[in-house]
């Protein structure tokens, strides 16, 4: 019988072949390479240029630390030999449920970073210091449907993360982007996925940004972002597209309350919607896969199912995290 090593390698040589030209194709060095295909190998690995970040999710039984540690080690030298990188550039983390904002917190810091491509433009993932590398690749899709939409709108990026929405916004011809998030070590990673792009957004104040004085037009504002969407209510500010894309739970010690979107989507959507201008776009995304918006939630709104419209084909057969386009009727 095949060892795991020998299937994995046989697998991720197979899956490399087919995906290859169409990543060429379509102008992408980042895709998804293997997600659970073997059932004894419990992986979900993913290609960034010359690296790849894995993850192994919680076994549904015990096993003792130092032989997982020894397998780990095993799947990280198939995977190098199969793709013919560097031992090196295989990073694999355990992912196990947790609640929190354990998905960013930093494990190591070794500083693995590298610079991928993604419908011609640039971004800079981190593959070894955090459980998540700083570019979601399940969301490439809705990213590229953003960018075609954008042109000369007002777009809100909130929960923005490193921004890769933001700058594919900006790409589309965006008259203005603001991107908000609580972490000022994410919003210096997308005012380097900017630059990379050749654009210069500015970290401003929330409290300017209120007052609507005159600013520039891609802006990074470090800010909880329930307390943002009252005062910007207050303010009477508005957007042609919200992207609406949160943690499923967050409880930083920054924030005024906890999140738990399972919990707290409705009024989070219905503050967002009421921001929108008229004939506005909510672009709602969460990574939570047997989560479902109910449309009785939100009457008086078109809500649109758009995960057949962002399934790509490294994801095809896969369950995608649930995305939802609104809009007030």
């Amino acid at each position: 019988m095949e060892s795991q090593t020998e299937m994995l390698y046989n697998r991720i040589q197979k899956r490399f072949r087919h995906l290859k030209k169409w990543a060429r194709r379509v102008g992408t060095d980042a895709f998804r390479l293997y997600d659970r295909d073997i059932p004894e190998i419990p992986l979900v690995l993913d290609l960034y240029g010359k690296g790849v970040s894995g993850a192994l999710y919680e076994r549904p039984y015990e096993k003792d630390e130092a032989e997982e540690h020894r397998w780990l080690h095993d799947m990280a030298a198939a995977i190098s030999a199969a793709l013919e990188i560097p031992l090196a550039q295989v990073f694999l983390k355990q992912r196990k449920r947790q609640r929190g904002t354990a998905q960013y917190d930093k494990l190591r810091d070794r500083h693995f970073t590298q610079d991928v491509h993604e419908g011609g433009l640039v971004f800079r993932v981190n593959l070894s210091d955090y459980l998540d590398t700083g570019l979601f690749l399940d969301a490439r899709r809705m990213r590229a449907l953003v960018r075609a939409e954008a042109t000369g709108k007002k777009v809100l990026n909130l929960f923005c993360y490193t921004a890769a929405f933001s700058v594919h916004a900006a790409a589309g011809g965006a008259a203005e982007v603001d991107s908000v998030d609580l972490s000022n070590t994410y919003l210096d990673w997308a005012a380097v996925n900017f630059g990379l792009n050749h654009y210069g957004a500015v970290k401003i104040d929330p409290g300017v940004r209120y007052r609507n004085t005159a600013l520039p037009p891609l802006r990074l504002i470090s800010r909880d972002v329930l307390c943002f969407l009252s005062e910007a209510a207050q303010a009477r500010l508005s957007w042609d597209i919200i992207i609406l894309d949160p943690p499923v739970f967050s409880n930083s010690k920054k924030m005024t309350s906890t999140l738990d979107v399972r919990r707290d989507h409705q009024g989070l959507i219905s503050q967002c919607l009421n921001l929108l201008t008229l004939g506005g776009t909510l672009w709602f995304r969460i990574n939570a896969r047997h989560f479902r918006l109910n449309p009785e939630d939100f009457p008086g709104v078109d809500l649109r199912d758009m995960q057949s419209h962002t399934m790509d084909e490294d994801f095809k057969g896969k369950r995608l995290s649930p995305c939802v386009r609104l809009s007030c009727r």
